[in-house]
């Protein structure tokens, strides 16, 4: 192993690549192994040390959670650095995550910048930061983000009526008015409307602001169905970008989610949100 190295653990192999890139390209030198769910993780941790764990949370098999709380209780694991990159930003969460040991948080989504500050903040803290030639990266208000400011504030709830665009729905949409949508993308959100949706991806109608999302930005689909509680995360991509009508000043504009979330409950619950939109 190099002299510093890093273990990113996600069941989802579009962010495990979004990741390793972004290491790559600010910390070169860096040693990067990689886990697709918590029970391989737990089987590489048995046998290998890494100076700092990058890990998702929802996964099969093991947890992010139940990873972390099995890490720290191995002999000299107490203050690896083990920082939770996930979908999962309620007070609630971030309590859990912190009595179990959790060193730092990342949201997704999140940007390459959010991501690096809070791994050259973790290296720092482990005395590593020396040992790699760390390129400069500039900083925006969102990756000063803490374990404080997470617990100080929550996420912008789903708005209770989604705009509606004069634009006809087509027929394959899905939980057609059942379920609301927001969809969060590198530290902004938007208010949307489902136009179609499948195990793989999502057509999505938002109106255009000041800033859109871009291509191949990693992004997380928040699905409320009325009547439930709770808010299923969806963590994906940005595939397209398309303008609803064709004019320079159209108000709507048309995004495709390309999903890559591999988990099981996920993919139960979109199912069933499909079948009840009569699919």
């Amino acid at each position: 192993m190099a002299s510093v190295s890093v273990l990113v653990v996600d069941d989802a192999p579009f962010i495990r690549d979004l990741i390793k890139k972004a290491l790559r390209s600010h910390f070169p030198g860096l040693q990067i192994e990689e886990a697709v769910n918590g029970s391989k993780a737990r089987q590489l941790l048995a046998r290998t040390s890494f100076d700092l764990i990058l890990c998702d949370w929802e996964m099969p098999e093991l947890s992010g959670l139940e990873l972390l709380q099995w890490f720290r209780t191995q002999s000299g694991q107490e203050k690896t650095p083990f920082i939770m990159v996930t979908s999962r930003g309620d007070r609630d969460n971030v309590v859990e995550a912190i009595k179990a040991g959790v060193s730092d948080y990342v949201g997704k989504p999140f940007s390459n910048e959010q991501l690096i500050s809070k791994v050259r903040k973790a290296l720092q803290r482990a005395g590593k930061l020396q040992q790699l030639r760390a390129r400069p990266v500039a900083t925006g208000g969102h990756a000063q983000e803490t374990i404080t400011s997470l617990l100080g504030s929550r996420p912008a709830p789903v708005p209770p009526t989604t705009p509606k665009p004069a634009v006809p729905v087509d027929n394959r949409t899905a939980a057609r008015s059942t379920a609301r949508a927001q969809l969060r993308v590198a530290g902004q959100q938007f208010a949307c409307v489902i136009r179609s949706l499948s195990l793989r991806d999502a057509r999505l109608v938002v109106r255009r602001g000041e800033q859109l999302p871009a291509v191949f930005d990693s992004a997380v689909l928040d699905l409320e169905q009325e009547g439930e509680q709770g808010v299923a995360r969806i963590n994906g991509y940005v595939h397209t970008l398309a303008a609803l009508e064709d004019r320079m000043d159209c108000e709507w504009v048309l995004v495709t989610l390309k999903f890559v979330d591999q988990d099981p409950a996920k993919l139960e619950w979109l199912s069933m949100l499909i079948a009840e939109g009569g699919h």
